[in-house]
């Protein structure tokens, strides 16, 4: 796929994910003022509830034990209508307002229990009213079950007057709570139309209260003003819940915004940036965000960027992509260097409204292509010549031995031409070969290996004997552990792999010396090392040598060796082999590249 249309395709994923945030901060603005609403409906139920007590307190009525001591009820705090925005907050919210439950109902236990759909249980959940930590842990109860269960279950309202002697009645609330008398309502979720209807009821739960005070039992008039106060806790507690969800979700597309390793920058249709991550930030050298909110050509010095945007916003339409260089700064090393990112813009619409809300600015970081692009052109180039080169040799003599129709060359000349001639198309069969590897790799096709027993040692003697026939300046030398045991691997590639290395020894040595091949045992298998005494690669270069195209440059002669792929492929080969490959390297001192293969390979490789 070209690079352009994925980087289309990251602007529109990344708007469309916009688009969900923003509309989602919509709802989460209008869940909070029905929450609000909500919170004062049931503060002024409570206070209703509240004047009736301190009415009957001031009547002095005696009709029942349970109002005798009425005055000994503690006053409790009204509910303020703030929001709640966070779990803390819910928690003490419901503790006001199971504490006024509680004593309205002048009930000594209160508890609220919730569904969960996945263990088909109901389970108390925090705040409760005369439990400990350790009961309101222990408080579950499976939804089919007692009293719990049928108040679920049917969603009718439950009085029961005697807790021990009901069969309804769940054990362990009488035997751990020591209930006497509870009366039970169903948590009920209500929605309703403009006109006040209901038009869908959903029920999460239950709320218990147990044990009215000073021997009293709860009556029909107690369990009509608990379903009340139900119904608002119920909404209370399912509305906060969705607030949380909705929280959490803006809070992940935030996160995920900001972590986006391509730049994104949101201007709203006044012109004034709406929001901006990180990468965005580091790219236009802005921190923090303090520019949010003003208008974007104060913010954004790049006159290039300026214009993208502006003919975005009064087009009402998305601007083409294009390439922009960038100098800045590194956030670690504080160095300055050039980026190139590609640039696009993607209008943001609303997704119910359709509505523009704005215009997004994606900058997505193309150095790394630009630089892939650039080797492969080289390598082209390179690898045209390198191909060129033999073939020219080769039709060179050819063409003279054709020429020489009166026997002119006597035999011992021929047969040097005839080498010479064998040796280029030695070359250019590797070459090809190369080719081929990196071909299969390129397009993540396995390397297919033709498994056999592999003399090593061997092996690396004949490599080195067929060097030294184009060598003149070096010297080649073999030190070869006696008696290695031979090792299942693919000839031909382990070849190719020991052909590369000790071509590159001699290629990266231009004044000679001695190139050194070791083969000794290591971890059941062998270790292949190759050692120059050439020019080294500098420790900047080190970590990037195995990577294709790359090819390091002979700074005393200005000349760039090899077409890039010969440790690319060494690398890749050994590693096909269940192998590793390394290097150590110093400038003016030499190289020492090592192998390591196992005696066999992997199983996935066989």
């Amino acid at each position: 796929m070209p690079q352009g249309t994925r980087v289309v395709d990251d602007v529109r994923v990344i708007t469309q994910q916009f688009q969900k945030a923003v509309e989602r901060s919509r709802q989460l603005e209008s869940m909070v003022t029905r929450l609000e609403t909500r919170v004062r409906e049931l503060e002024a139920s409570l206070r209703a509830r509240d004047a009736r007590i301190k009415e009957l307190e001031a009547r002095g009525t005696s009709a029942s034990p349970s109002h005798q001591h009425a005055g000994s009820v503690p006053a409790v705090a009204s509910l303020d209508s703030s929001p709640i925005t966070s779990e803390p907050e819910l928690e003490e919210t419901l503790k006001r307002l199971i504490t006024k439950i509680a004593m309205i109902l002048q009930a000594e236990k209160c508890v609220f229990l919730l569904h969960d759909p996945r263990t088909m249980e109901l389970f108390a959940h925090r705040p409760a009213f005369g439990l400990t930590d350790e009961q309101l842990r222990a408080f579950r109860i499976p939804d089919a079950r007692g009293v719990t269960g049928a108040v679920f279950q049917t969603g009718q309202p439950l009085v029961v007057h005697d807790m021990a002697s009901d069969e309804r009645a769940e054990r362990w609330i009488v035997e751990v709570l020591q209930a006497r008398n509870a009366a039970t309502v169903p948590l009920t979720i209500e929605k309703r139309d403009d006109q006040g209807r209901v038009t869908d009821r959903k029920i999460i739960g239950v709320l218990h209260v147990f044990d009215k005070r000073y021997g009293g039992q709860f009556g029909e008039e107690d369990l009509h003003l608990l379903g009340v106060l139900s119904r608002n806790a119920a909404a209370v507690i399912a509305n906060a819940k969705l607030l949380f969800e909705v929280i959490e979700e803006k809070n992940k597309m935030a996160a995920t915004i900001e972590s986006l390793s391509a730049g994104l920058v949101l201007v709203g249709t006044d012109g004034r940036v709406m929001l901006m991550n990180a990468s965005a930030g580091a790219v236009l050298g802005l921190e923090g965000h303090a520019h949010i909110g003003k208008p974007f050509a104060e913010v954004i010095a790049n006159d290039q960027v300026k214009e993208m945007l502006r003919l975005a916003l009064a087009a009402n339409q998305e601007v083409s992509q294009a390439e922009l260089t960038l100098t800045f700064a590194d956030p670690g090393s504080g160095q300055e260097h050039e980026a190139v990112f590609q640039i696009q813009t993607a209008l943001v619409r609303g997704t119910d409204s359709g509505d523009l809300i704005g215009v997004a600015l994606v900058f997505n970081d193309i150095s790394e292509i630009c630089s892939l692009e650039r080797m492969k052109s080289a390598f082209l180039s390179t690898i045209s010549h390198e191909l060129n080169t033999p073939l020219t040799t080769i039709r060179g003599f050819i063409s003279t031995l054709r020429q020489d129709t009166g026997g002119f060359y006597d035999l011992k000349t021929r047969q040097e031409f005839y080498q010479i001639v064998d040796a280029e198309c030695e070359r250019l069969s590797r070459l090809i070969g190369d080719l081929l590897s990196l071909s299969r790799i390129e397009s993540r096709r396995r390397l297919e290996l033709t498994l056999a027993p592999v003399n090593i040692a061997a092996l690396a003697e004949r490599v080195v004997e067929a060097q030294r026939a184009y060598v003149s300046k070096h010297t080649l030398r073999a030190d070869l552990f006696p008696g290695l045991p031979p090792i299942l691997g693919d000839e031909a590639k382990i070849e190719q792999v020991l052909i590369n290395l000790v071509s590159n020894a001699i290629k990266f040595s231009p004044g000679g010396g001695e190139v050194l091949i070791q083969v000794t045992p290591a971890d059941d298998g062998v270790r292949v090392s190759v050692r120059d005494q050439g020019v080294g690669i500098p420790r900047d270069e080190l970590p990037r040598i195995f990577e294709r195209f790359h090819r390091l440059d002979n700074r005393d002669k200005r000349q760039t060796y090899g077409c890039g792929i010969g440790l690319y492929l060494v690398k890749h080969l050994v590693e096909a082999h269940g192998g590793s490959v390394s290097v150590e390297s110093e400038v003016e001192k030499g190289s020492l590249f090592s192998f390591y293969l196992p005696l066999r390979p992997p199983a996935g490789e066989e």
